[in-house]
């Protein structure tokens, strides 16, 4: 079996036995890492330009490593020294890239939609690195690899995803991915950065922590987007945590085998208690760990589609 598209744009496009066959590769990519000598030959000759049009420093850095794990030619393109800055438009900036011959486009960009567009205009693989407010695949994909490394299974889990749901391309990637597995999703959040339309996806909503944390397998907690505070989305990072954060006393009303994650940057002592993101029930280093795994697998599996 190989994936269908020769692009990775968004978890909901993918079904539940692509997602399996990721995951798989990534458990034998993850075996490479854990060698001496952590690179395979699996794609030399072939090329993979990073366009980060806005900043990282996680999922650049560790698509960066999968793709030299995996003996790929790099080449970084940030918006600052682009032509984009010139006026070049975004397929302009893709078509001269392609034409050096690049075979995959990593693109991370500010608006919605941007990889789907380029995926429209060249032949080499895209892979959305994080598009507006829309997803981010990827980081679906090493939650999800996370989980079942950790609890030894994706079905039939009660998962809690709190925080800013309403600006979170993480949180919809995840939402896509973890209903396909018949799991039982829960918001949690202040009603200004979440939505009861959301139940619409198969998620249950909830506004208070005590009712939303019971019981849960799983606690991933959202950075919340300082950049957009001045909306006025609750009154005080102070007020946010007192109701919201995630501190000892809460995380006891999960499962006692219950595992914290976080995507990343955390905002410590606003959504999360620092005893929590240290302690022995944090996966968070865990995550960015198998991020490179999983991506290994992502563009390992996409050279076999164009092949």
């Amino acid at each position: 079996m190989k994936l269908a598209s020769k692009d990775l744009l968004g978890i909901k496009e993918l079904t539940k036995d692509e997602i399996i066959l990721v995951l798989d590769t990534a458990s034998g990519f993850k075996d490479v890492l854990k060698r001496d000598i952590k690179k395979v030959p699996a794609l030399r000759g072939k090329t993979a330009v990073n366009l980060f049009f806005e900043p990282s420093t996680r999922t650049k850095t560790s698509f960066e490593l999968a793709e030299k794990r995996l003996s790929l030619d790099v080449l970084n393109l940030a918006a600052t020294t682009s032509s984009v800055v010139k006026g070049e438009s975004l397929i302009d900036t893709a078509l001269n890239v392609q034409a050096l011959g690049a075979d995959f486009m990593i693109i991370r960009h500010s608006s919605s939609g941007a990889p789907h567009l380029l995926s429209k205009h060249i032949a080499a693989s895209v892979i959305n690195a994080g598009d507006g407010v829309n997803e981010h695949p990827t980081q679906a994909l090493l939650d999800a690899f996370t989980i079942k490394e950790k609890l030894g299974r994706l079905e039939g889990l009660k998962i809690a995803i709190i925080g800013d749901i309403l600006h979170s391309r993480v949180a919809k990637s995840d939402i896509y991915l973890l209903t396909k597995f018949n799991d039982e999703v829960r918001l949690i959040g202040p009603p200004t950065l979440l939505s009861q339309e959301l139940e619409a996806l198969g998620v249950k909503v909830f506004h208070d922590m005590s009712e939303g944390l019971k019981d849960v397998n799983v606690v991933m907690m959202l950075r919340i987007q300082m950049e957009r505070q001045g909306k006025g989305f609750f009154p005080s990072t102070l007020e946010y945590f007192r109701y919201w954060g995630l501190t000892p006393e809460r995380l006891s009303i999960a499962d006692k085998e219950a595992i914290v994650m976080h995507p990343g940057p955390m905002n410590r002592g606003i959504e999360i208690a620092s005893e929590i993101a240290d302690g022995p029930r944090s996966v968070i280093l865990d995550q960015v760990t198998n991020g490179i795994a999983v991506r290994m697998a992502v563009l390992y599996l996409l050279a076999g589609v164009r092949e």
